[in-house]
Order: structure tokens, then C-alpha cells, then sequence
């Protein structure tokens, strides 16, 4: 495992079925020929909780790259126990233009089986040099990515560069632009290529943040707080508070700022069983959030 920059374990989940199969899911930055890429492995949780069993990697988005950053990586699964994987595009300027290709697994959001192939009848299957696991493509950096329970659909959310995070529903074989087309600039203050934010062909965010946030992980709150019923969390990394997006017809029509007064850099957040809303930080606190 990479432990350096971005690099490390990315992200963890458990099966659908963990109550009979124990299956534990992970993402995480793996050494490779040519650098380091991003790896989803997959083990069974022994029985007296201490170890993994029969660990197996099942998936990398190649191509490997010597840079330590963007990664990407959420894992989840859709209805049919298949997994949809986020990866990050590796952020280096002479990597990134390998988003908008169908030939490369990194900038893409990927759906496979449990076993790491291809989920069947995929918007790119048959395409001559498209890898057929890739279910959308042109993103930066996705660190987020959950349902929304009204509709169904599998939202993300990414990194910009200098501003343009992004809010984004995710659709079989759309293109989301990048490094085309971004409403971020560059961190030097140079515009990212030609500089435009709309392209024929490329699909535009439902949202996005100028200056940005740095959006971590998400979820839509399914809780008990009426008033927060189905609207999206986004944890804020620089950004360092939990944005709670109001959505409404698919659009972002009211954001709330919370935990500003933490300072805290907000990994992961997850509704609990009990209602409240919990939260993860860099500084390893973990965080229960409920109504007074």
C-alpha cells in the first residue's frame, strides 16, 4: 500500500449480504510497475473479527502513474450486489487528459461485479478500444458518491482544481467534461486548458463551488429530522464543515453551512440507525450529529 500524498486506504464497505457472508470491500493506493495505482481488494471477515480472510484483489484502474494524488475512490453497490467504484484522474498534467479516454480506468466512474468484471449490457460494451467496465468518464477526482433515495439515481460529488467542485448525477456513458471543460481554474491561476465551462456532448454539474470546498465523502440523510429528509450531505475537506444541500426536481435550491466552528476536515458521513447523522474527520474523531 502507497502511504504517501492522497495515497493509502481510500475507502471501505461491506456487502449487502455481510450478515451471512462476512464480505468486507476496500480501495486503497497500490505500488505498481510505472508508479501506483488505484486497487479494490475484497476479503472475508474471519470469525473472531481480528482478520481478513482469502484477500483477493479483483480490480485496478490502470494505467499506474509516479504521482501521489487523486486516487478518487468510493465504493457502492447498487440493487443487484454489483459495485460501483469512483476513480480519481492522478492530477498530474500529463495524466489527466486520460479522463475523457475510454481506453483508461482512471477519471471514470466504473461498475463491476463482485468478482471485478464487467457488469453486463454497460453503456460502452462491444465499443472498439473502450474497457467495458466504465459506466461514465471526464471526471477529476470523485471522493463522493451515494443514491438518492427519492429517485434512485447514483449522485457523485469531485474535486476541482482552483474552484469548480462538482455535484453531479451520474448516467450510463455520459461525459463529464474533464479536463475539458471545468468552472475551476488552475491552482497557478492559469485557465485549464481553452478555459471554457460548457461543451456540445459533455454533461454540465447539477452544482458546483467557486472557490471550493474540497468534497469528501456524501450521503443523503434518511433519518428521523423531518426538515433534513433526503437532502445531501457533503463533508467540506478545505472546506472544513458539512454542506447539507436542499434538492428539490433534481436541482440544488438551499445550502446550509454546519460545524464550521470544528475546523474539521469531514471524510465520510453516513446516517445512523438511530437517526443522527454521524461524521468521520481527518483528525480521526468521529462525530454524532442529532437535533437539540
Amino acid at each position: 500500500m502507497v502511504f504517501k500524498g492522497q495515497g493509502g486506504l481510500l475507502d471501505i464497505t461491506i456487502d449487502p449480504a455481510f450478515a451471512t457472508n462476512r464480505m468486507v470491500y476496500w480501495g486503497y493506493a497500490e505500488e505498481a510497475p510505472g508508479g501506483s495505482l488505484l486497487a479494490i481488494a475484497k476479503g472475508k471477515l474471519s470469525a473472531d473479527e481480528t482478520k481478513l480472510e482469502n484477500v483477493e484483489v479483483i480490480y485496478r484502474a490502470q494505467p499506474a502513474y509516479r504521482g501521489n494524488l487523486q486516487f478518487g475512490c468510493r465504493i457502492v453497490f447498487d440493487k443487484q450486489g454489483n459495485l460501483f467504484v469512483s476513480t480519481g484522474e492522478r492530477s498530474g498534467a500529463d495524466i489527466r487528459m486520460k479522463a475523457q479516454d475510454l481506453g483508461a480506468g482512471i477519471g471514470k466512474v466504473i461498475h463491476i461485479t463482485k468478482a471485478g468484471k464487467a457488469v453486463a449490457g454497460g453503456p460502452f460494451a462491444g465499443k472498439a478500444g473502450a474497457l467495458p467496465e466504465i459506466y461514465s468518464y471526464g471526471h477529476r477526482n470523485p471522493d463522493g458518491l451515494a443514491y438518492n433515495p427519492d429517485t434512485g439515481d447514483l449522485w457523485e460529488a469531485e474535486f476541482g482544481p482552483r474552484g469548480g467542485d462538482e455535484i453531479n448525477i451520474i448516467k450510463p456513458g455520459n461525459n463529464y467534461g474533464w479536463p475539458v471543460i471545468t468552472y475551476g481554474i488552475e491552482y497557478s491561476g492559469e485557465k485549464v486548458g481553452d478555459g471554457i465551462q460548457q461543451k456540445e456532448g459533455m454533461t454540465q454539474p447539477i452544482y458546483y463551488w467557486d472557490p471550493t470546498i474540497s468534497p469528501g465523502g456524501i450521503t443523503f440523510y434518511t433519518g428521523n429530522i423531518a426538515e433534513w429528509k433526503n437532502n445531501l450531505f457533503v463533508g467540506g475537506l478545505s472546506g472544513a464543515h458539512i454542506a447539507r444541500l436542499v434538492i428539490k426536481n433534481n436541482k440544488v435550491v438551499g445550502e446550509e453551512r454546519l460545524l464550521r466552528d470544528k475546523n474539521e476536515r469531514w471524510r465520510a458521513l453516513v446516517t445512523g440507525k438511530d437517526g443522527a447523522l454521524y461524521g468521520l474527520t481527518d483528525n480521526g474523531k468521529f462525530y454524532r450529529i442529532g437535533k437539540k
